[in-house]
This record gives C-alpha cells, structure tokens and sequence, in this order.
C-alpha cells in the first residue's frame, strides 16, 4: 500500500511561493538557530519525502512548522500541514516546542472533539515532568523577546487588561459550577484572540511582558480546569505552556504557580516522586521569594502534598507548618496576584488533610476537613463538595459510618449544578465504599447509593 501524499503541506508550501530547494535551506537555517543539530543536513529529497507522506521525526514537524509561519507571516500550527500526532511527545518535547505553535495546536486539540476524545484515552506522560535545565527556564524571556512578530497588530495594555478582565471570569465560574462549565469559551478565546495577540507587534517591553504573563494565566487555568474535568494529558500540556509563557513574561511567582498545578495532577496521578520534584522547582527562590505570602502557602502545602504521598512523614509535616505559617503571615492590604483568591484557610485545611489522610493519619485529617468544610465560602462550590466527599470517605474508612452517610448526602446536595470530574470521582469513591451495604433494602446506605447512581447516570 502506498503512503497517502500529504496534501495539506503541499498545500501551504505553496502558499509560501519557496521552491522545495529553498524551503530546505531555510529550514537548516531555523533548525540551527534553535539547537537542532540533526537537521542540519535537510535538504530538497527530505521535504520531498515529506510532501510524498513519509512523516518526519521529531524534532523535524516543529522546525518545519517555524519555518513556514515565518515565510507567511502568520502562525502555522502541526495541524496546518497534517503532521499532528495524538501520542506521547518525546522527552522535553513539551519544554522546547515553541509556546505559540504549543498554544495553537492545544487549542485546536480542545476544541476537536475527536482528538479531544483521543488524546483523554492517551497516557499521561512522566517523560514531560523531566524540567530542563534552569539556564533554560532563565534564557526564556530572551528567546520570546527575539521571537518574529506574525502579523502587524499592535498590542496595547487595554488588551492586556482584557484578558486579565476574561481570566478573571473564567476563574470565578470554575470556582462556583467546576471546570467543565464554560472550558469550550475559555479554550475558544485563548487559541484566537490572545493568540492574536502574542503574534502581533509590541510597543514596548512592558507591555510584551504584561500580554505574555496575562496569556500564562489563562493558560493555566485552561490547564486546570482541564485537570479538574480528569483530562489528565490535556491538563499537562497546558500547565507546561503555562509555565513557558510565565518564564517568558519573566513572571517568577506564576511559572511556580503553573509548576504548583503539575505538582498537585502528579500527587493526584500516583506519581508522588514526580510530585515532590515539580513542587521543589515551584518552591525555587525567586519564584518563592517574590511571590505573596499566600502564594507562598498555597506552593508549600502542595509540597507537603507531595511529601505526604512519598511517605516521607517528618518533612510533610515541617513543609505543612511552613505553610501554616506562610498563609498566617498574609494580610488584608497585602498586594496579591488575582489568581491566588480562592487560596484561604479552607484551602490549607483541605490541603492539610488530604496530606494527613496519605501519612494515615485519619483523626487528624477528618479534623481539618470539618475545618475546611466549616471555614469554606459559599461562592467555592466545586471544592465544598469535594471536601465533604473527602470527609465522609475518611469517616467511612474509621468504620463511621451512619456519620458519613450524612456528610455524603450533603455532598450531593453540594454537588448540584457543578460539572466536575473531581466531583464526580467523589461519588464514584462514595459508591464503592457503599458496595458491602447497598444491597440492605431500605437502609440510609442503599438510599444514599441510589442517590448516588442517579447522579452518576445523569452527568
């Protein structure tokens, strides 16, 4: 069988009006620039090749890709030319990419749904939680600031505090209906507007910064609520472009904010060595030293998370009173980045717990549950739920039972109107700790499980 010609390369090949001759010389001209030794040596037969169907090896797709968004003035994504793939990147893959080219070819992902379909069944990639080395993080705004502008729209600090006005919005909805709710409009505005924007022309240096940390932030909470809807690969690929783009920005405290947010998916994923790794690089000093004191908790107590799940018991709880004494130290009139308003004393407690609860200490984490549950605002829907969830699996798991079949059906009652895989995973967790009891006709359990199932079915 032959291999099928690749039409959609051609095709924008084309558009560019380069000979393949001289479309090679300009991809060994862009390859050497960024480091990519092996293709060097392209040449007319290798786009040829490639033209023809033979799909080439990574690094070459990125590089191939650069080179025709530069010869055309606008951002060519992997998808233009029929080379995107729905398998696991190659190790630090995800690190060099270009962010932009990243940014375009996750969104069009997201907003397929197929490939969204796919990738979500796909494996979640320890190779990507391998950090490069920190001269690379620390050479990254200079590589943005150089980065060839794609069209001719100039940015300015309105559009800037657009974005951080729409980030805001997307980030209180998640807080209150979960991260499913209003993901396709986030994603949608994220890959075509700001992506506009970090392909046009800057002013100034401040406002490129101001555009690139404002683009990170919404990329991480695109990451998040990915995260939050159990879309494990998607979330990665987003809290890593959201890591990039904060060091381009030169945004230390929100590259250890989207470091933080891997940290939590590897603690929840079962990779709690992977964990403790990416929440020592969010802990690094001038990520933690210029951050907020509430930043700063929220950075340790994910540490002690990952700690805790490690088994390392004696520094889960020195990393836990760090973070005590972190957020204890953050005030009203404090300065603080919009992103960390959800951060409070319900949040450490729930944290708290959740690492007591790893470490076996089950006491000690149904008592910050309750404080969490007790001390959490209404307007946090989504993690209210969870944390009642997480309380009545500790209390079962004491043999409480009739304790927490009560605090489950409060659970449920929370639960309404949130779309949330976090949610959800609770009820899953709370059927199977019912599994001995549901088939006791009448009792409170047997009535709680069929609840359950209900709600289950109607998601």
């Amino acid at each position: 069988m032959g291999r099928t010609r690749n039409i959609k390369l051609a095709a924008v090949i084309a558009q560019t009006g380069l000979s393949q001759a001289r479309l090679a010389t300009r991809v060994r001209s862009v390859a050497a620039e960024q480091g990519a030794s092996e293709l060097t040596g392209v040449g007319q037969s290798h786009i040829a090749k490639w033209v023809g169907g033979v799909a080439p090896s990574p690094p070459a797709p990125r590089i191939l890709a650069e080179t025709l968004s530069r010869g055309l003035g606008r951002l060519v994504t992997l998808a233009d030319i029929g080379l995107a793939v729905d398998t696991e990147p190659e190790p630090q893959s995800a690190w060099s990419e270009d962010t932009l080219t990243t940014l375009m070819t996750l969104g069009s992902t997201d907003m397929d749904i197929d490939r969204r379909r796919l990738l979500a069944t796909s494996v979640y990639s320890v190779a990507a939680l391998v950090l490069p080395e920190d001269d690379w993080f620390a050479r990254a705004a200079d590589r943005a600031r150089t980065r060839r502008p794609l069209s001719s729209r100039v940015v300015t600090a309105e559009d800037v505090e657009d974005v951080r006005e729409m980030t805001s919005i997307f980030s209180h909805r998640d807080q209150k209906r979960g991260g499913r709710s209003g993901r396709t409009a986030l994603v949608a505005y994220l890959r075509t507007d700001v992506a506009g924007f970090l392909s046009g022309r800057f002013p100034s240096e401040d406002v490129r910064r101001g555009m690139t940390s404002a683009a990170a932030e919404l990329a991480y909470l695109a990451g998040w609520t990915a995260f939050d809807g159990r879309e494990h690969p998607l979330a990665q690929g987003w809290l890593t472009t959201a890591t990039k783009l904060a060091e381009e920005a030169g945004d230390a405290p929100l590259a250890g904010h989207a470091l933080r947010a891997l940290a939590h998916q590897a603690v929840d994923v079962g990779k709690p060595r992977h964990a403790v790794e990416l929440a020592e690089a969010s802990l690094a000093s001038r990520r933690y030293d210029h951050a907020c004191w509430r930043e700063r908790s929220l950075l340790g107590v994910v540490h002690a998370r990952g700690l805790a799940a490690a088994g390392e018991k004696k520094a889960a709880a020195a990393a836990l009173l760090r973070a005590e004494q972190d957020l204890g130290k953050a005030g009203s009139g404090d300065d603080e980045p919009s992103r960390v308003f959800f951060y409070t004393e319900a949040s450490l407690a729930h944290e708290t717990a959740a690492a007591l609860r790893d470490l076996g200490d089950l006491q000690g984490a149904e008592a910050q549950f309750r404080r969490s549950v007790r001390t959490r605002g209404a307007q946090f829907v989504r993690t209210h739920a969870v944390t009642l969830g997480s309380l009545g699996a500790v209390q079962a798991q004491q043999g409480h039972l009739d304790i927490a079949c009560d605090t489950w059906s409060q659970a449920l009652d929370a639960m309404s109107g949130v779309q949330s895989g976090r949610a959800k995973e609770t009820v899953v967790q709370m059927r199977r700790a019912l599994s001995p009891f549901r088939n006791r006709a009448g009792s409170r359990a047997a009535e709680l499980d069929a609840r359950a199932r209900s709600m289950l079915s109607q998601a």
